[in-house]
């Protein structure tokens, strides 16, 4: 199917907010500037100023989190709408989210006009994207707003820092960013599938990754008299060994939770016991609930193998990102947009990933989704994957984003 055809699919008329030719040149432009200029998390300040320009060049009024980057923005009369007319109760918003931040990785695309100009930088994720999809949504929003046919308020989120463990999502939250938000819906770039389709699926989409890094000391001494000391290499191995077990047979293996170890070291000599040993690795999740249970279990698990070996242990157990759970009622909600406006064709069943992405702390305030979002090129051969330095996207995903996000948005107030 050309791309040339793609409004006359049914559905497509039935909706307004497609996105005009003029805007969508400007959108592609726009990203590949922020392609050009990548920024690390907390450091979005030229990326911010950009989109609040071009916010307010629309007559908004975007709001810059208190952090210092990052922005939200809101869109339609707050406590007017269906529900709240005439009563003054403000009827909750769905929200956009996009994040902003890039990569501390080199750019390596040597055919590419738009590649990163900041050595050791790029938008490898897909963040710019991301961003300029619901920037585009947001104006196009904005507009029919002016005519009087956007149903319910909507709120454009615009997160920094989601690639730095605990994410950006939750300064966010703290900045008041889901205040008034009944639900949100996210898109993530995935070169996996072809532009002009996105992957759905209901439940856990992504896994929850955090980090673990463990010191144990005792009494060191000769190899040849290892019963008058702590045993501090045979103690590490069993943690090795044993910990990953034990955890894992107390909890539903559905669950997926599995601690894996990347770094182990301790002592100097081969005929010296050592006096201290560290080792470090991360702990994955497929299921929430097992998430919230893993920190318990790892810690209880650590403790007991140690005390086993009579060696002291100490624990840094880092939260990282929890599962993202969509919500299958947003995520029906997701499948209604698209297919008013691609069709149901253009919907496919995606996996659960064992990333992590921090769009999950939001969902642990309120119901939401997330869609992966195809961007590759339709024919090309293998995949430039996701957070390596070739990454890059078939520009036809940001109409499709920006048309999936109208469309959701009007449908949902609709409801």
């Amino acid at each position: 199917m050309s791309r040339e055809s793609e409004a006359d699919l049914p559905g497509e008329a039935a909706l307004p907010g497609t996105l005009p030719d003029a805007l969508r040149a400007e959108l592609v432009a726009f990203r590949r500037d922020l392609h050009m200029h990548p920024e690390l998390g907390n450091q979005e300040f030229r990326t911010t100023a950009a989109i609040k320009e071009r916010l307010e060049k629309a007559g908004l009024k975007p709001r810059v989190l208190s952090i210092g980057t990052g922005l939200i923005c809101d869109i339609g009369d707050i406590g007017a709408g269906s529900e709240g007319a005439g009563s003054g109760t403000v009827p909750p918003m769905l929200a956009l989210r996009a994040d902003i931040d890039a990569l501390p990785i080199p750019d390596t695309k040597s055919d590419c006009a738009y590649r990163s100009t900041v050595p050791d930088r790029a938008h490898a994720c897909g963040h710019d994207i991301h961003t300029t999809v619901v920037l585009g949504a947001g104006l196009v929003l904005a507009e029919l707003h002016r005519q009087g046919r956007l149903p319910r308020p909507v709120r454009l989120l615009f997160q920094p820092a989601e690639e730095i463990l605990p994410g950006g999502a939750t300064d966010a939250i703290e900045c008041g960013a889901l205040d008034g938000v009944g639900r949100i819906i996210a898109v993530h770039c995935d070169p996996k599938v072809d532009a002009g389709r996105i992957g759905l699926r209901h439940g856990p989409i992504t896994s929850a990754c955090d980090r673990l890094e463990v010191s144990l000391d005792g009494a060191g001494g000769h190899t040849a008299r290892p019963h008058l000391t702590t045993d501090l290499v045979t103690a590490a191995a069993r943690v090795v060994t044993d910990v990953p077990a034990l955890v894992a047979r107390r909890v539903d293996a559905r669950s997926g939770l599995a601690v894996t170890w990347g770094r182990i070291e301790s002592g100097h000599a081969c005929n010296v016991i050592p006096q201290h040993a560290e080792l470090s690795g991360t702990v994955r999740c497929l299921d929430l609930d097992a998430w919230h249970q893993a920190p318990d279990l790892v810690h209880a698990a650590i403790d007991e193998i140690a005390n086993l070996h009579r060696a002291k242990s100490e624990i840094n157990y880092v939260r990282g990102v929890p599962p993202v759970v969509n919500d299958p009622v947003i995520t029906e909600l997701l499948r209604d947009a698209m297919t008013a406006r691609l069709g149901a064709h253009s919907i496919e069943t995606t996996e659960q990933s064992l990333g992590g992405e921090d769009f999950s702390w939001y969902l642990e305030q309120v119901p939401g989704a997330m869609a992966r979002l195809g961007v590759r090129r339709p024919g090309e051969r293998g995949v430039r994957d996701l957070h390596q330095g070739d990454f890059d996207a078939d520009e036809h995903a940001i109409t499709v984003g920006v048309e999936l996000f109208t469309a959701a948005a009007l449908i949902d107030g609709q409801r």
